[in-house]
């Protein structure tokens, strides 16, 4: 039985009762859902293919799509179930968490606001990581060019992420969203054609496969694991995607706005991972823009493109992590003091994303961190447990959606450990490089 069917006792249909100003169309929505999805991790898919091979890394990249879809669908689904049952038009992501045990099993009931509050801290600690990598991401880029073109200054990357916390500080301090809409255009912009650029180099001469492994070495199957969970997750952003749009019906079902746009995700970071790999080998670093010539034009154009794609980018993410702060410490705080202490959080934030970066200033282990703890969590755990909290009463023929949803998590469960396990070791080997 599914969610909806859950609730078909009940008359109240959320989508009759959403007052949304301006709602997104279909197409609006799906380049929403594609957007979220691209972004630096695209451009870190061809390392995940070199640490897995180029035959395990397509198998795995459709397995992963199609899991990460999955478990989209039947988040979006429970909150649907979940706003029939609380007569409410629609809820977020944390709102779905607390509903979903508010109305499960008598003995979970009381775990209601805690489930609320861990995905809360999910979603925060998330999107903090994802500060730490465009930081890093913005420095390597930037040094790179300096290093090239004004070698008398050779710094380390460290002090890149310093210079670069000054704008970041001051872009942060926009607090309305309709105001970063420009900078989003322009990113997005500027993602697109540091991908055709990329392709260009890929394509530029003949590209060799023959000497390219079609299964990696298995110890480094996590490391791929980790960044593709990174680089397709966008569930932070699905359920304000799907409360936007003019026709929500349109989200799910096939096909629909989720199947095309996990369709499209997985075209092209299974086709930009295959031959990026093929055309750079095992010398690939954590963005593939890093393998770019230094002194060919176009490749210089795709280095500055990406850094401010990123910069651009840093505003809006960072806009989930103010959120979720905001919200959870406004009770507490003066109407006189809260616009300075705005100002002081958004700064200090920014500062601790950054010092994050300055100590660990490694990109390739950042994500792979952040998409084997964080991404496995938020997009593969929670919905797991959550959809199964909701429908305990009735799982289906055997149970189905109860083994099914434990191998979702168990899934979650071996990424988050064994992702962590090898990126710490690969954090513990470099640190003792540099220290002899």
């Amino acid at each position: 039985m599914s969610v909806e069917q859950k609730s078909s006792d009940e008359d109240y249909n959320p989508f009759e009762h959403r007052d949304v100003k301006k709602p997104n169309s279909d197409i609006r929505s799906l380049a929403n859902l594609i957007k979220s999805s691209l972004g630096s991790g695209l451009l870190a898919v061809p390392l995940a293919f070199a640490n897995a091979g180029w035959g395990v890394g397509l198998v795995g990249t459709v397995v992963i799509a199609f899991i990460c879809g999955h478990c989209v669908h039947m988040f979006v689904s429970t909150s649907r179930g979940c706003c029939r049952l609380e007569k409410k038009p629609l809820l977020g992501y944390a709102e779905t968490c607390q509903a979903a045990f508010a109305n499960g099993p008598k003995p979970v009931r009381r775990w209601a606001k805690a489930a609320s509050i861990f995905a809360e801290f999910s979603l925060l600690f998330t999107y903090i990581g994802v500060c730490c990598i465009f930081t890093v991401l913005i420095a390597d880029s930037i040094k790179q060019l300096f290093d090239t073109y004004f070698p008398v200054f050779i710094l380390p990357v460290q002090y890149y992420c310093l210079i670069i916390m000054v704008p970041l500080c001051l872009m942060v301090q926009i607090r309305h969203l309709k105001y970063l809409a420009p900078f989003s255009l322009v990113a997005n912009v500027l993602l697109v054609t540091t991908f055709a650029i990329c392709l260009y180099y890929i394509f530029k001469d003949e590209i060799n496969y023959q000497d390219k492994r079609i299964v990696g070495d298995p110890a480094r199957f996590p490391a791929f694991l980790s960044t593709v969970i990174f680089a397709m997750e966008g569930i932070g952003v699905v359920m304000p995607v799907e409360n936007a749009m003019k026709k929500p019906q349109h989200f799910l079902g096939c096909p629909s706005v989720l199947v095309i746009a996990m369709t499209a995700i997985m075209l092209l970071y299974g086709s930009l991972g295959l031959f990026g790999y093929f055309k750079y080998g095992d010398v690939l670093r954590g963005s593939i823009t890093l393998n770019l010539p230094v002194d060919d034009w176009p490749a210089i154009c795709a280095k500055c493109f990406i850094a401010l794609s990123i910069l651009f980018t840093y505003p809006l993410h960072f806009f989930v992590v103010i959120d979720i702060i905001t919200r959870c410490t406004k009770p507490y705080i003066k109407e006189e003091h809260r616009n300075i202490i705005q100002v002081i959080a958004r700064t200090a934030i920014v500062i601790f994303c950054g010092g994050i970066g300055i100590a660990l200033p490694m990109l390739e282990q950042i994500i792979n961190l952040v998409g084997a703890l964080f991404y496995s969590i938020l997009g593969l755990i929670i919905p797991g447990v959550i959809e199964t909290v909701f429908l305990w009463e009735n799982l289906g023929k055997y149970n189905w959606i109860l083994w099914k949803n434990i191998c979702i998590v168990l899934f979650g469960l071996l990424a988050l450990v064994s992702g962590c396990t090898v990126t710490i070791m690969d954090i513990i080997e470099k640190l003792n490089v540099k220290t002899e």
